[in-house]
């Protein structure tokens, strides 16, 4: 419906090539720089500065990306929205998740969700807790669904399914013969831990906290930015680590991992949608409800 030139433009202004936006949009550069040319002739300035091969935003380019945004965010929402009074949902969600959820639990989820609204274009961003975040104020997606705890007053947080984060070991691990350890020995075995920014090591270090045990206290071996490389790097080391239950289920049932208690350490939490506390860019209900629903069903 709106202006497929402000569709140009904002490829163009994201990727800041033109080659790219051509590209994405399924026309040629030579569409995409008429389209540029022309939105500048409308608004009677230079949105773009040129030198060589590199294209650079003008301030008068930073404020139209801007307000382009907004536009496209309102958009969706109206469009989402409406759909709603036919019962038939169409338009677009642009979903950010934390790496656990992107990788384990979304994408089963999503397959569900594509069959009943088939007219609902989905696009997902993974990373971890705090680039989701930082994805969501700068509008690249419309909300976040996170593993780290509520700690920022411009978002507001919703709990969608409860997790459980275990201690776990190859099974060929000398460890792994153990079937409880106490809070001394997790001190001493080599662990390895995801990234800073990780909510799952933010949720590890708060329940450690309450037990009087820093992170650096750890014997941390190795930082690693994936529960799927740190599965790989515990099945080939004497190292441990700790893992949601939902990134392990199937090593579980191979023997190929297995769960060591600790003493007097239970870490659960709770996964959450993260919107921003404006609503610019609420969660249609429709999605949430789709959720929890498929969520609960399979518990």
């Amino acid at each position: 419906m709106f202006d497929f030139r402000l569709q140009v433009f904002r490829a163009v202004a994201k990727r800041l090539n033109f080659t790219r936006a051509s590209e994405e949009l399924f026309i040629s550069q030579p569409a995409v720089t008429k389209h540029i040319r022309e939105t500048e002739r409308h608004f009677k300035t230079k949105l773009f500065e040129r030198s060589g091969s590199k294209i650079a935003l003008t301030p008068a380019g930073e404020l139209l990306l801007q307000h382009t945004e907004e536009l496209f965010a309102l958009y969706r929402k109206m469009e989402l929205e409406l759909s709603s009074f036919t019962q038939h949902h169409k338009g677009k969600l642009r979903v950010g998740a934390s790496t656990t959820i992107a990788e384990y639990l979304l994408p089963p989820a999503l397959a569900a969700f594509k069959k009943s609204f088939k007219d609902v274009s989905v696009v997902l961003s993974g990373g971890n807790t705090e680039h989701i975040e930082q994805l969501l104020q700068k509008n690249e997606i419309d909300f976040g669904m996170i593993e780290g705890q509520p700690k920022s007053g411009l978002f507001k947080y919703t709990p969608f399914i409860k997790d459980e984060i275990v201690l776990v070991a190859a099974a060929k691990n000398p460890i792994a013969k153990k079937q409880q350890i106490s809070l001394k020995e997790l001190q001493v075995i080599p662990l390895a831990l995801r990234e800073p920014g990780s909510g799952t090591l933010e949720v590890i270090a708060k329940h450690l906290k309450s037990r009087h045990i820093r992170l650096s206290q750890l014997n941390r071996e190795i930082q690693l930015e994936s529960s799927e490389s740190i599965k790989s790097y515990i099945a080939h080391s004497q190292a441990a680590s700790f893992l949601s239950i939902h990134t392990i289920l199937k090593e579980l049932n191979s023997g190929e991992l297995v769960i060591i208690d600790v003493q007097g350490l239970e870490i659960e939490r709770h996964f959450q949608f993260v919107q921003l506390q404006s609503g610019a860019a609420a969660i249609p209900g429709f999605f949430i409800k789709f959720i929890n629903h498929y969520y609960n069903f399979k518990q």
